[in-house]
């Protein structure tokens, strides 16, 4: 598995490439709150067929180096940028998920980097998002578990028996522990670009579940109306796993997202 180095700290990270493409750009997943690398999987399979996909590990999750916390936004934005940067990704078009988010939002103010943004259940400051509802102890099953009442709607639970079960396994072998998530969690605290939304002019598409009780609907809203190039995607009835649970609508919209704003090359 590849990795990229940050000040010291080494980045793991998984790269599929079509047969033809542009090596300058690509799709670059970026995670949220202590999660593993399965959150990435439904849009995942959608996106790395036609595109070149980076899936990196954030740090401290999998098999990245976890150094000692707490950590900041702009590390993790650093983290990004030395994977890109390794890959020689001259245009990266990033899918940040909740914390992932505020980490693609912190590359877009501070790197020409980003060529693109979609923005899946984020906020525009850390006090918007309560990443308590979003990890749960891997040491802990039945709170693992218990933790996908909120973060999936009902009907899909009710629907979906089966992949709650493969989830929460995937969470037991791949999320972070709690010292990392207090990690991550101490940079969700100290993140805020609610004045500085203004400044972020690349494309921005923002997508949010309704029903989303760990970060709010009116949150991703004002997120969108801040950007200059903001667009607002609502998905009825979703919680914050959005991405999981409204996989077809979330890759329907990522996809023409990225018809819209990558190169002819790396279509």
């Amino acid at each position: 598995m590849p990795h990229a180095t940050n000040a010291g700290t080494d980045i793991r990270y998984e790269v599929d490439a079509p047969d033809a493409g542009d090596g300058d750009e690509a799709v670059v997943f970026c995670g949220d709150v202590g999660l593993g690398a399965w959150q990435f999987g439904w849009q995942h399979a959608a996106l790395a067929g036609p595109h070149t996909v980076i899936t990196p590990e954030t740090r401290g999750v999998g098999r990245s180096d976890a150094p000692p916390g707490p950590y900041g936004i702009a590390d993790l934005a650093a983290d990004v940028d030395a994977v890109c940067a390794a890959e020689g990704i001259r245009n990266a078009h990033l899918v940040g998920y909740g914390l992932g988010g505020m980490v693609a939002l912190t590359a877009a103010a501070t790197s020409s980097r980003p060529a693109s943004l979609a923005l899946i259940g984020t906020p525009p400051a850390g006090d918007a998002y309560n990443p308590a509802g979003v990890w749960a102890d891997p040491a802990d099953p039945a709170a693992v578990e218990g933790s996908l009442n909120g973060l999936l709607s009902v009907d899909f639970r009710e629907a979906h028996p089966d992949a709650l079960s493969r989830i929460a396994e995937w969470r037991l072998a791949e999320d972070a522990d709690r010292e990392t998530y207090a990690a991550h969690r101490a940079a969700i605290e100290g993140f805020d670009l609610t004045g500085a939304l203004f400044e972020i002019t690349t494309p921005a598409l923002v997508v949010h579940g309704t029903d989303d009780a760990a970060c709010p609907v009116t949150a991703g809203e004002t997120l969108a109306e801040g950007l200059p190039r903001g667009e607002f995607h609502g998905v009825e009835g979703a919680r914050h796993l959005v991405g999981v649970e409204a996989s077809a609508a979330v890759n329907d919209l990522l996809v023409g997202w990225l018809a819209e704003h990558a190169s002819a090359a790396f279509e």
